[in-house]
């Protein structure tokens, strides 16, 4: 009793009561609720947002490189079409013989569809280092003639190698959804500086030993397609034009 009493006599004379305990209220409650709600919706918008953002830039990076590798694929390709060592002692006609879809000296050919198709040919004897479209040179003793086929097949840039005796498939690019060619031609009768004046189709050229030029255009697949605020555009093409070895340039 002695304690109790002095205890509360002290609490009267500080001025005050000791307070009861007591929880939150209601409206307390929902103004934390409502704060914790907004900053939780902010957070994960922002982290959507840095997600897309992601997801367009690495999109886009595997665009321009798939872009770059492709072309620099087929560049390499056309450019390579109708090479043969030692000019001296072969020709076209004695190395490039008749054989489907080319005829005889002829090293480059193509078939239109919805997605093109090219072909190309060329020699070696081993020692030349000529690099065909897997990326291999070849050290056989003997010279034989290369044939690459590409074409654009289950979304792939694709390259078929016919070494004379197998021919391997291997696919190269992916992403693409169908390529278009068309060959720079000299049309006009009595023209003979080299100068191309036209570019037609794979059905309309008429002389493929007067191909001068090949222009490609892969259509790749649009990463960014159906992204809030990015283009409709399901594809991106891109387009080059590729010199033949040779085959430009006045006549000297």
């Amino acid at each position: 009793m002695t304690t109790n009493s002095t205890t509360n006599a002290g609490a009267w004379i500080r001025g005050r009561r000791p307070l009861p305990s007591r929880g939150f209220t209601l409206v307390e409650l929902m103004v934390a609720l409502s704060i914790g709600l907004l900053v939780t919706i902010g957070i994960l918008t922002l982290l959507g947002a840095m997600r897309r953002t992601s997801t367009t830039q690495t999109g886009l990076s595997t665009l321009q490189e798939n872009e770059r590798i492709a072309m620099s694929l087929i560049t390499d390709m056309v450019q390579t079409a109708g090479y043969y060592p030692n000019p001296v002692t072969n020709s076209p006609t004695t190395l490039f013989t008749a054989v489907s879809p080319y005829a005889a000296g002829q090293f480059i050919s193509g078939l239109d569809a919805t997605s093109d198709t090219l072909y190309v040919r060329y020699a070696t004897n081993g020692t030349d280092y000529v690099i065909d479209c897997m990326g291999n040179t070849y050290s056989a003793g003997a010279q034989f003639t290369l044939a690459s086929t590409l074409s654009v097949v289950n979304g792939y840039l694709q390259c078929t190698l016919n070494n004379g005796t197998t021919a391997t498939t291997v696919q190269l690019v992916s992403g693409i959804s169908s390529m278009q060619i068309w060959y720079g031609v000299q049309s006009k009768p009595g023209s003979t500086n080299n100068s191309v004046d036209a570019y037609v189709t794979a059905a309309n050229v008429t002389d493929w030993t007067k191909v001068l030029t090949v222009k490609v255009t892969l259509n790749f697949v649009n990463p960014l397609a159906g992204q809030p605020g990015q283009p409709t555009l399901s594809t991106i093409g891109f387009t080059r034009v590729i010199t033949l070895m040779n085959k430009t340039g006045v006549n000297s």
